[in-house]
């Protein structure tokens, strides 16, 4: 068993109100700079719909993500037969008109215009070229348009889903969308990282956070098509890869990431979960619908005895345990299963989870409403205004029967608190629910706690960083290994 730590999110969509606060706190702080306009490291898009880049799901256009071929884990976008000669063009790289050509104003205009009869305006111009242009497409420019022709009818989660389904998706009566905020995911396997040439991705030893050596950075660009989420991306400036880093600087003082700290919705969690290396090769070639639970089991107890010898011996520090030991990210994943990776078919083993949206539920209120509310709503989510094969799709690899675990649970426990605090649903009715959800009465307090009414404290989990430790160990590992005994000393080092 080789433990290990890894830093995890969840973000609750349902709390998420497309504010898109996340992505301008990441801009100002990443990526302001030349050569980065049409970065967003943090962006919210609208489901349905394409996204950013357009159609990023699409892994027949764009190969990202891996593959299980004669049994074994192959890249789907490069290989070493393949990096020489795709070094100047990668077909399967995205382009500029993929992302959005980025463009500011010519406001001095404003103000120098000569005297006239209109209201002068602001030119867009290029801030690529610096030329006038006309604006065709941004990074949220599908925002809030749910059953758009030209977005949401071609989201590639629509793929496996009946001409049927699409037709009622698309009805002007059940007309819904949810935002869906993305950074990267900072994966178990990491495509990016397997494809870099020069070794200039790498995933950090003490927190899995995937980061670019901006020093060993050659410019080959595999990392873009290979990452099937899409959150890598050149620097046209200064011929580099760049992608999210968790604001690691923040995370090492004990910070939030800026993202999450600026998280209007409160929708964002960050904790450690502790998992076992060993089993990443065997679960990431299983079959997509056994995905789910199969990376819920590489997630381990952090208050198992035996967990935490090997995670002890394996170098993980006592209060990263302890931060294990109280993570949000491990009840939401591991002990509650609610929360879902995206896209787990990638093969990537995302570390980013989300809590579904509970759509609306399309349904009648005729006779006796209590009743219906009850026995009605409860088990009919296949008449949500979204297909659960769409949100299968996107969350379990097309596994309804996880997705509607999730929704069953997260259904119940509202139903519970109706009967708490309306007094309108019985709490004989509320307390079945529950059972049907297999959910208890205290699992179903902790998690409304934990969702509606956590504080700062509660969301975010940071285990202190221990520099000093990660500088003994450039030194000298096996003799720093001796000094700290495989974290057995009696007084464990405390962080900056």
């Amino acid at each position: 068993m080789d433990v290990r730590s890894q830093i995890s999110m969840v973000f609750h969509l349902d709390k998420c109100i497309g504010c898109h606060t996340c992505s301008i706190a990441c801009k100002n702080i990443w990526t302001d700079r030349k050569g980065t306009e049409y970065m967003w490291w943090n962006n919210v898009e609208t489901k349905p719909g394409t996204g950013y880049p357009t159609k990023w799901e699409d892994q027949e256009k764009y190969k990202g993500g891996w593959e299980v071929k004669n049994g074994n884990l192959k890249l789907k976008s490069t290989g070493k037969a393949r990096i020489i000669p795709n070094i100047f063009h990668n077909p399967h790289q995205p382009s500029l008109d993929d992302y959005y050509e980025p463009w500011t104003y010519k406001y001095d205009e404003l103000f120098t215009a000569p005297e006239g009869n209109d209201q002068p305006t602001a030119k867009p111009i290029s801030m690529i070229t610096g030329e006038p242009m006309d604006i065709k497409a941004g990074p949220n420019w599908d925002d809030d348009l749910s059953g758009s022709p030209i977005y949401a009818e071609n989201d590639p989660n629509f793929d496996n889903l009946s001409e049927e389904q699409k037709a009622q998706m698309f009805a002007i009566e059940r007309l819904v969308f949810f935002y869906f905020p993305r950074i990267c995911n900072h994966c178990l396997n990491p495509a990016c990282v397997a494809s870099c040439p020069s070794g200039a991705l790498h995933k950090r030893g003490e927190d899995g956070i995937v980061l670019v050596d901006q020093e060993r950075c050659r410019g080959w660009r595999s990392c873009i098509p290979a990452c099937p989420y899409k959150k890598t991306y050149y620097n046209w400036q200064t011929g580099k890869s760049e992608k999210c880093i968790l604001c690691f600087p923040r995370i090492e003082s004990g910070q939030a990431p800026a993202c999450f700290h600026s998280c209007v919705g409160r929708i964002r969690y960050l904790g450690v979960l502790l998992y076992d290396a060993d089993m990443i090769d065997e679960i990431a070639k299983l079959p997509d619908n056994e995905l789910v639970e199969a990376q819920r089991r590489m997630i381990l107890d952090p208050n198992d005895p035996e967990v935490i010898r090997a995670a002890r011996e394996n170098g993980v520090h006592d209060s990263v345990i302890e931060s294990a030991q109280k993570s949000p990210i491990y009840k939401f994943v591991k002990e509650w299963g609610i929360a879902l990776p995206p896209h787990i078919e990638y093969r990537t083993l995302p570390m980013l989870f989300y809590v579904p949206p509970m759509l609306p539920v399309m349904t009648s209120m005729d006779g006796d409403a209590k009743k219906n509310m009850i026995e009605g709503m409860f088990p009919d989510f296949d008449k949500a205004r979204a297909p659960m094969e769409f949100l299968a799709n996107l969350f379990s690899a097309g596994n309804t029967g996880v997705l509607k675990y999730t929704l069953k649970k997260q259904m119940a426990i509202r139903q519970y608190r109706r009967a708490v605090t309306v007094g309108d649903i019985t709490m004989e009715a509320a307390k079945k629910m529950l059972l049907e959800a297999d959910c208890s009465v205290e699992a179903a307090e902790e998690i409304y706690k934990l969702t509606t009414l956590c504080t700062f404290d509660d969301r975010f989990v940071i285990p202190p960083a221990h520099r000093e430790e990660a500088i003994e160990m450039m030194k000298d590992p096996l003799e720093y290994k001796q000094q700290v005994g495989f974290g057995l000393r009696e007084e464990p080092m405390r962080g900056a």
